[in-house]
């Protein structure tokens, strides 16, 4: 299985998608509150209003104030639904993946005889991963994040450090997709690398390899 690898264009279409999705929910947004909702820079956001007008995606009419209001074309409202329909395909085969990588190191966790986790970083996947050790018949201890705000998240107590997680673990499965290799380099510091379970899809983040569930000798 392949490690993620998010292309360039795909990028691209997610921005282009939500942009068109935005101007279709409201025509007179600023381009500083269409940057706050796509979470790019301000800069970018003219960049891709003028792309997408000179596409023929949206046109552009003046509005007052001195601004400026879009408006999808038939040409742009076909892109938003090819767009829509592409972004699904590929968070369906995300998804996929996801869960068979899950299902696998969980199955790894079992034949090494781990009962009791914990799931490195609040994300898509460690909701999938909640699922899978439910499948499995493994206890997840808690999702340990210092960056995340929440106290709970898919069911499951979300701690600060390894350290304030209630009770003991046996292994540590990486399922954070913003600092995959920092995450991975803090949980083998404390568990040791032969207790760190790694979906095969973030192999390449973490320098394991693709398609390795246990970076030491498994």
């Amino acid at each position: 299985m392949r490690p993620i690898s998010p292309s360039r264009n795909n990028k691209n279409d997610r921005i282009v998608l939500g942009l068109l999705q935005a101007v279709e929910r409201e025509s007179g947004q600023s381009q500083r509150r269409l940057a706050a909702e796509l979470g790019i820079a301000l800069g970018l956001v003219n960049i891709y209003l003028k792309r997408c007008v000179n596409k023929g995606l949206l046109k552009m009419a003046q509005a007052p104030a001195r601004r400026y209001a879009y408006y999808l074309t038939p040409r742009g409202f076909a892109e938003k639904a090819r767009l829509t329909l592409e972004y699904m395909s590929y968070s369906f085969e995300l998804f996929r993946r996801a869960r068979a990588d899950c299902a696998s190191v969980f199955e790894a966790a079992r034949s090494q005889g781990f009962s009791r986790v914990v799931l490195a970083g609040v994300s898509d996947l460690a909701e999938i991963a909640r699922i899978c050790a439910l499948e499995a018949g493994i206890q997840i201890a808690a999702i340990v994040d210092q960056q995340s705000s929440l106290s709970t998240f898919a069911g499951v107590s979300v701690v600060a450090s390894f350290e304030t997680v209630d009770g003991e673990f046996q292994a540590i499965v990486i399922t954070d997709l913003k600092a995959a290799q920092e995450t991975f380099a803090a949980a083998v510091e404390w568990v040791g690398i032969d207790r760190v379970l790694v979906p095969s899809m973030l192999g390449s983040q973490v320098g394991t390899g693709a398609g390795m569930l246990l970076p030491a000798g498994v």
